[in-house]
């Protein structure tokens, strides 16, 4: 009798018919510790399943993307922006011709390490921490330990290498500072994250009534279109245009994913838009007062009871009050809002 082939191994055969550019699952990098090959999906497709399972994914639908705790039924949460990362990306590596596998697993990974209480969460984290807080470091650390009682997900070098550096801070797109991404697949999901968020994030702020819809720049509605639909269709075929030559030709010299000048300086006007009208006042609003009060509450008074701490963190190896971050980081916005309010009582 002829052994049949794994499907893993069939779709890995097919994985050679992508770009010359593209990463192939066959040849990863590895994980950290070995594992047998699964006979049915590839290394990637195995790191993306294994991240939509994690109770830090499952979190993700309460935690904060800019507005805290939000009355409304429509406003962006991590777990929505993550999807729409992940679509997002996997438009792009497909039409690319990349490998959308590794693309969704990135995209899915990415946000995994974020606070509660979105970037005021992260500020103020990283302000009572010693050794300082960085939500893709804490996602990076989120898969390779605090995941399975402190034994990780044990995700292949690819996945953790674009879920490490996709942060981007204030940085204009792809300009000084934008950082290195070791795939192609990972600079898709750190365009996709920008795009993403840029869109959903204005569409809150104008039903937060925030801002309103004739008060973006003249120059978001010329070169990027004047409705969210028409924004995302426009900077994603930018993209796909713009980074063609990778969808074919192995011999770049330095094969990238890119955006046409226009675009990108259409988009980072929209950016510092946001962070001038949205992001920086969110982060003196009342509410922040109130997650600063929350989080700090909770910061000290583990680090003098460390005893009440969840058996897979009270079992984490500490380093000045690491394992009570760890904690802290993984908590959802009504779960920190009510355990302080517990703690206060």
């Amino acid at each position: 009798m002829v052994n049949k082939p794994h499907i893993r191994e069939q779709t890995e055969e097919r994985e050679e018919s992508l770009s010359p550019c593209a990463a192939k699952s066959k040849f990863s990098r590895g994980r950290l510790k070995w594992e047998e090959p699964c006979p049915i999906r590839t290394s990637f497709q195995r790191d993306r399943d294994r991240i939509i399972y994690s109770k830090a994914f499952r979190r993700l639908k309460h935690k904060t993307q800019v507005f805290i705790a939000p009355m409304g039924d429509h406003y962006v949460t991590r777990l929505t922006h993550t999807l729409e990362v992940s679509q997002i990306a996997r438009t792009i590596a497909r039409a690319l011709n990349l490998n959308e596998d590794l693309a969704e697993a990135i995209a899915l990974g990415h946000d995994l390490g974020h606070t509660p209480f979105g970037h005021i969460g992260e500020e103020v984290l990283n302000g009572l921490y010693p050794g300082g807080f960085r939500h893709n470091e804490q996602s990076l650390r989120v898969v390779d330990l605090l995941e399975r009682e402190g034994h990780g997900l044990n995700l292949t070098w690819e996945v953790r290498d674009g879920i490490l550096n996709h942060s981007k801070g204030q940085v204009d797109i792809l300009g000084d500072g934008w950082g290195d991404v070791h795939t192609l697949e990972g600079q898709i999901c750190k365009i996709a994250d920008i795009v993403a968020y840029v869109n959903h994030d204005v569409e809150d702020a104008i039903r937060a009534g925030i801002i309103s819809q004739k008060d973006l720049p003249e120059a978001v509605a010329a070169g990027l279109g004047h409705t969210h639909s028409q924004r995302i269709n426009t900077l994603v075929c930018d993209i796909i245009n713009c980074s063609w030559p990778v969808r074919g030709n192995g011999n770049l010299t330095n094969p990238t994913i890119a955006m046409s000048p226009e675009i990108i300086g259409a988009t980072n006007i929209f950016r510092q838009f946001l962070f001038d009208r949205v992001y920086h006042p969110s982060l003196a609003g009342e509410d922040a007062v109130k997650a600063r009060q929350v989080l700090t509450l909770l910061y000290s008074y583990f680090l003098a009871h460390e005893d009440g701490l969840p058996r897979e963190f009270a079992c984490l190896p500490d380093d000045e009050g690491r394992k009570v971050i760890d904690y802290i980081a993984g908590m959802t916005d009504q779960y920190a809002l009510r355990l302080a309010d517990e703690i206060s009582r």
